[in-house]
């Protein structure tokens, strides 16, 4: 497979896992109809790609220019659908599923930001971007602070697979740099849910320090 290829497939599978873990995390918060359910698991699925393919300025974006995108997005949603509420032995299935697109995502939007002519920061920050965008709008979609803003450990994998991939990336090993990424991602992110790592955070309702 060529690189483009192995990013291709990669892109696919990140859609899959995060329709349907967006769309059984949504309906584990709020009461939903099957429109509700598809409509945010699609969301969480393509969101960060659509974000992503604004700022960089390639309309119209993937997801809504290839069919396979949104097939791709609604089958991950109809299945969480099909499964409905979770048990709870599936609570650890779909914080497997939000790690998986996390790493994935993080990896293919560095990779197509390279591939539009991007320097390697803003091709980082636009991997970030495309790995947390569809799970923030699916949160305030739902009345919740994103999991991005809050301490657990989310956007630093993200950053650290997408760094990764664009820092190793070269023309002729950017597959093997987007596998090594998206691993480096899920091993980290998995790492902080095992341990419950959380980013350094400020309690809002700490006393204040006196000088």
């Amino acid at each position: 497979m060529t690189g483009t290829q192995v990013v291709l497939a990669l892109d696919q599978l990140g859609t899959v896992t995060f329709a349907l873990n967006g769309a059984m995390t949504a309906s584990r918060r709020v009461r939903l109809d099957i429109v509700g359910v598809l409509a945010l698991g699609v969301i969480t699925a393509i969101g960060g790609g659509l974000i992503r393919d604004v700022l960089l300025g390639a309309t119209p974006p993937a997801a809504l220019e290839h069919w396979y995108y949104l097939a791709a997005a609604g089958a991950g949603a109809a299945a969480a659908w099909v499964i409905a509420r979770p048990p709870r032995a599936l609570h650890r299935v779909i914080v497997v599923l939000d790690a998986i697109g996390l790493s994935v995502f993080c990896v293919t939007g560095a990779h197509k930001a390279i591939e539009l002519g991007l320097q390697p920061a803003p091709a980082i920050l636009l991997g970030a971007i495309t790995a947390v965008g569809g799970g923030t709008l699916r949160d305030v979609l739902v009345g919740d602070v994103p999991s991005v803003l809050t301490s657990e450990l989310y956007a630093i994998p993200a950053l650290a697979g997408a760094t990764v991939a664009v820092l190793a990336g070269t023309s002729n090993a950017a597959a093997p740099a987007a596998v090594v990424g998206a691993v480096l991602c899920f091993a980290i992110r998995m790492v902080g849910v095992h341990f419950d790592l959380n980013a350094p955070a400020r309690d809002p309702h700490a006393a204040p320090t006196e000088e």
